[in-house]
């Protein structure tokens, strides 16, 4: 069990930081960096990885029933356009308030959703599961408070920011984004069991069912994503500026990200099968709520909360409390089957 949590906290800890790297590029705009990273982490890094570490790749996906292929795929799907959608609600209430939406619905709902395809745990078990869940939201929304009072901090010294659209608007669209990206956990739910015994019948170690498992996730996800941002390039005009002096170390840097972003997904997978029944949930809250905290602390690091006041660091820290509380709660759940 422990084992589980501590893989589900690390794959949060290289979610939240694998766009990182983003900061080091030169003379990209962002339709530039987003559109490659999109390709190579939902192609590029799954297609080689996959077929270079599972045994009987061909055999496995290729019997696999086809209402599991319709059930991964169109929920992954569904999940690449809430990524895009989160993409869009920032534009109309900022990162903060955006990310808190977006996260604190996934969380609630996709540790949950899991359950569609699972039974549900003892009432003890998940009692305490959702418990944690709501102290686990209540910070997520404590930090989406803090970000508005920073916004407005930020205004006050003068720091405007131009074009954003309306709030009821962003709010909705970030909950729906939210909604749509819990397809994710659902995917994952409804591919392992199968992926797993076909990956063990061909002499795979336990750890490549993670591989197995996010390879129908991150092609049908990736279908829109790479899309939607092969298309932002000509809107934007912006083809033209992948012809740079940076482009080589651009690519590395972005592919750094595409791997680190990638393995997070893959370690996540094989956190929720460490932690055995209900390890999608507990796995996905612990997963989720690490990678918000560890962006958050990083946030606080390079110094994006300079400018603050008093009152939003206090929502902020208190949040962060909460978050930690609440994966801690989250994570006692587990043993107590």
């Amino acid at each position: 069990m422990i084992e589980g949590v501590l893989l589900a906290i690390f794959a949060g800890l290289m979610l939240g930081l694998y766009a990182l790297p983003e900061k080091f590029t030169k003379d990209f705009k962002y339709e530039n960096t987003w559109s490659l990273f999109f390709l190579l982490t939902m192609f590029v890094v799954p297609i080689i990885t996959s077929v270079a570490l599972i045994n009987g790749f061909s055999d496995i996906f290729g019997n696999m029933p086809t209402d599991i292929w319709i059930k991964m795929g169109l929920t992954s799907f569904l999940w690449g356009i809430g990524v895009m959608m989160w993409g869009k609600a920032i534009n109309h209430i900022g990162l903060s308030l955006g990310f808190s939406l977006f996260i604190g619905t996934i969380i609630l709902v996709g540790s949950l959703l899991p359950y569609l395809e699972e039974d549900l745990p003892e009432s003890n078990v998940f009692t305490t599961i959702l418990i944690g869940l709501v102290i686990v939201l209540i910070g997520v929304f404590a930090n989406g408070k803090a970000g508005l009072i920073r916004e407005k901090d930020e205004e006050a010294s003068g720091d405007t920011k131009e074009g954003k659209g309306s709030m009821v608007t962003g709010i909705l669209i970030a909950v729906i984004g939210g909604l749509l990206a819990t397809g994710f956990s659902y995917a994952n739910a409804a591919g392992r069991p199968y992926l797993h015994e076909a990956s063990q019948a061909a002499g795979n170690p336990e750890w490549v069912t993670a591989v197995a498992v996010m390879f129908p996730i991150f092609i049908s996800g990736g279908i829109v994503m790479t899309a939607y941002f092969l298309w932002q390039l000509s809107q934007n005009k912006a083809w033209g500026d992948f012809k740079t002096p940076a482009f080589g170390k651009n690519v590395l840097l972005i592919l750094i990200m595409a791997v680190f972003h990638y393995a997070a997904s893959a370690l996540f997978a094989y956190a929720a099968y460490k932690l055995g029944e209900s390890g999608n949930t507990v796995g996905y809250a612990i997963f989720n709520t690490s990678c918000v905290v560890t962006a958050i602390v990083s946030g606080i690091i390079t110094q994006e909360w300079v400018k603050a006041s008093d009152k939003a660091k206090k929502f902020l820290y208190f949040g962060l409390t909460c978050m930690v509380l609440g994966i801690l709660i989250v994570a006692y759940s587990n043993s107590l089957k």
